[in-house]
């Protein structure tokens, strides 16, 4: 888990040349107890200020865990679908199949 935030951190720093992020990865590959050690008492502060950079810039999303709910009665599903059918969004027999759905029948 630790070699893999380590190579995640490598290549999203914009300061570091190509050649030392190659040169980070043979270590890496070759010897990762000691390159990892090393990564992170030589550049583990960085890491850290990259890490809270980056989610300062990421905006949050709200909208975890919040999904469409279904309505507690089968008019109120008839409802929705008689106005999408009379915005145009739905086509007949998609309000046909909707009201058959909500009324628990085979369409």
């Amino acid at each position: 888990m630790v070699l893999f935030t380590v190579l995640v951190d490598l290549f999203r720093d914009q300061e570091l040349n190509g050649w030392w992020k190659a040169v980070w990865v043979i270590f890496l590959v070759f010897v990762p107890v000691i390159a990892l050690l090393v990564y992170l008492i030589a550049r583990g502060r960085g890491m850290a200020q990259r890490n809270l950079a980056r989610r300062a810039t990421v905006p949050e999303d709200d909208t975890w865990g919040q999904h469409p709910t279904a309505s507690a009665t089968p008019a109120a599903d008839i409802e929705r679908a008689q106005a999408l059918l009379n915005q145009g969004v739905i086509s007949s027999g998609e309000f046909d199949a909707l009201r058959a759905k909500a009324l628990g029948q085979r369409y």
